[in-house]
């Protein structure tokens, strides 16, 4: 954990020294989640996430996108669904196709805040007990800048971790996220 957090500040001071413009923004949208790996029958589920990001140009092609996001997560099952709340730290790499259109790749940590098993009859119960507090993937997107300031994308998280922290499973979270963004 100490080395992913030194590695990020390391990334940030080494952007913001080399950059030539940094930008600050805003960001929300809607996620389709779901889980793959040792668990039947799932769906994906519907949810959202919002949060802030900077922009750092190190080049007119190239741009560093560090993120943080609240992000709702899961999967629906038969008889109900999941519901899993994250703290998202997603690292792009960006590269301008055009002044416009970006290709997105990075990595992603991922801090479990709260877990629920919601049945479709009865109250919801916390599984937070049975998930890893962590969570690691991998971000590819497209961005679409269409002014100065606002801003789209499009993004596939395949998660790389499993987060089951029972012995019996190998479960992973997989989002496909659509947002839209307002650049200062």
């Amino acid at each position: 954990m100490k080395k992913v957090l030194l590695s990020a500040v390391a990334i940030f001071a080494f952007g913001f020294a080399n950059a030539q413009e940094t930008k600050f923004g805003i960001k929300a949208g809607l996620n389709m989640a779901n889980l793959s790996g040792d668990i039947d029958d799932t769906s994906m589920k519907a949810g959202l996430h919002v949060g802030a990001f900077a922009e750092i140009k190190i080049s007119d092609k190239f741009a560093v996108q560090p993120e943080v996001l609240f992000s709702m997560q899961g999967a629906k099952v038969d008889g109900g669904d999941y519901a899993f709340n994250y703290l998202n730290i997603p690292v792009m790499a960006k590269f301008f196709v055009t002044e416009q259109f970006s290709l997105e790749a990075g990595p992603q940590i991922g801090f479990l805040m709260s877990a629920k098993a919601n049945p479709d009859e009865g109250d919801s119960v916390d599984v937070k007990e049975f998930l890893t507090s962590t969570d690691f993937g991998l971000n590819v997107g497209l961005g679409y800048d269409f002014t100065e300031n606002f801003t789209a994308g499009l993004r596939y998280n395949l998660g790389l971790s499993n987060i089951s922290d029972e012995d019996n499973g190998d479960i992973k979270n997989n989002v496909f996220s659509v947002s839209v963004g307002y650049k200062f």
